[in-house]
């Protein structure tokens, strides 16, 4: 009597296996999506107008303002935006729009055409000022080297952009982001060298 023998028949996977062939776990540690085609990809940020020009842009404060109307309430940005070269060159605007891109735009185009120019000396101001805006007075003095920028909110963006690494500011009055900002930029409008003051007295 002859002996019967049996083949095992090869069945067909009920899913993708993980880790294997078209599975989640494919592709290197750290390459996420790239094992699969059709995976995502990050695009590379585009520069601003500021970029371009070798400018420092930073956006200081988003102001989201609602306006109840028939409809329903409509949403607008209002933006601050600093835009300094790190050389003694900084400004500074505000841009509202409905869309908030569109808004940061305004606002860097306005701050680039109102900067203010002053002489930097060893990384520091040539000498203490208080700026003044509305309810607020921001009190700056020099500092020697290695102290760094000691101050906060707006008035750090503002004094980084600007290129400055040694200061002592205070907040003398509102801390209001936008009093604040425009205060330190007038105090830097008031700084003069010494060969400024000299010019004007006649001295020179």
């Amino acid at each position: 009597m002859a002996e019967k023998t049996e083949t095992a028949t090869p069945t067909a996977p009920t899913g993708p296996q993980r880790g294997g062939p078209g599975g989640r776990g494919q592709g290197a540690p750290g390459q996420r999506g790239q094992g699969r085609p059709g995976g995502r990809g990050r695009f590379p940020r585009r520069q601003t107008e500021s970029e371009m020009l070798g400018l420092t842009e930073v956006v200081v404060s988003i102001n989201r303002v609602s306006k109840t109307v028939k409809g329903g309430k409509r949403f607008s940005f209002g933006v601050l935006v600093v835009v300094g070269d790190k050389k003694g060159s900084v400004g500074c605007g505000l841009g509202k729009s409905k869309d908030i891109q569109f808004a940061i735009q305004k606002a860097a185009s306005r701050a680039r055409k109102s900067m203010v120019k002053f002489e930097l000396i060893n990384d520091t101001i040539p000498h203490e000022v208080v700026g003044h805006h509305g309810a607020g007075k921001v009190w700056m003095k020099p500092a020697s080297p290695g102290t760094g920028v000691i101050a906060g909110g707006g008035v750090r963006n503002v004094l980084e952009a600007a290129g400055i690494k040694n200061i002592l500011t205070k907040s003398l009055g509102s801390n209001n982001h936008f009093s604040m900002v425009y205060g330190c930029i007038d105090g830097l409008k008031q700084l003069k060298s010494k060969d400024q003051i000299m010019k004007l007295r006649g001295r020179v």
